[in-house]
């Protein structure tokens, strides 16, 4: 397997810059770390990213989190490894992940779960993580960065 070319953040060097600047703004939102590795996973799945794929569990691993919830990500309502909260906190990154699946394309009782479960700048970091995981997403899509090399 061969990239179409180098990442694009990465050919500009001001749009890594900005991506990493948002990602660590969005780190200051007093989302749990263990959150945002969640829905990086998931939004990863869903857009078939085989880089965050491979690199997310990684990098929640060494965070703590176990291989018994990052194996379940991808079927999370049926599994019992998850809370209330990260529940909402997934449901969401779906909704977002998927905005042009449906005529409404973050629901009412999406939003109001989330909204029970995180304050304002949670809710805010929360929005923030799953746009740029889609982002980062989206570059590595485009380009077929390779999974487990290192740009």
């Amino acid at each position: 397997m061969k990239a179409r070319m180098t990442n694009p953040a990465l050919v500009l060097p001001d749009a890594v810059t900005a991506l990493q600047a948002l990602g660590n703004a969005a780190d200051g939102g007093g989302l749990p770390a263990r959150t945002t590795h969640l829905v990086h996973l998931r939004a990863s799945q869903i857009n078939g990213c085989s880089v965050c794929v491979d690199m997310h569990p990684r990098l929640a691993k060494k965070d703590g989190e176990t291989d018994k919830r990052l194996f379940a990500v991808a079927a999370w309502r049926e599994a019992p490894y998850f809370t209330d909260a990260e529940r909402a906190a997934l449901a969401l990154t779906e909704a977002v992940t998927r905005l042009a699946d449906r005529p409404d394309p973050v629901p009412d009782d999406v939003w109001d779960e989330a909204d029970r479960h995180y304050d304002e700048p949670q809710l805010a970091a929360l929005i923030l993580q799953i746009s740029l995981i889609n982002v980062w997403n989206r570059l590595n899509a485009t380009v077929k960065q390779v999974a487990g090399a290192q740009w």
